[in-house]
């Protein structure tokens, strides 16, 4: 028995890192790590806005960070 998570498992794991902003950048990192059924895993409208959804909560804040950082500079 293998240890090695599903392609959707590994997907929201991808997901969850922050280090990966879209779907694309998701399922290149997917193949790149040997999971060749990654397009035909990774599909469906409710599936693709999940993931999303976790991408953008997993990523720093960008439009506030840069909203911030002119305030801190003027300082």
């Amino acid at each position: 028995m293998t240890n090695r998570p599903t392609t959707l498992e590994r997907a929201f794991q991808l997901a969850r890192s922050g280090e990966y902003a879209t779907i694309s950048d998701i399922r290149r990192q997917l193949k790149l790590e040997g999971f060749s059924d990654a397009p035909s895993q990774i599909s469906g409208p409710t599936m693709l806005k999940q993931l999303r959804k976790l991408c953008e909560a997993a990523r720093p804040d960008v439009e506030h960070a840069e909203t911030v950082q002119p305030a801190l500079d003027a300082q």
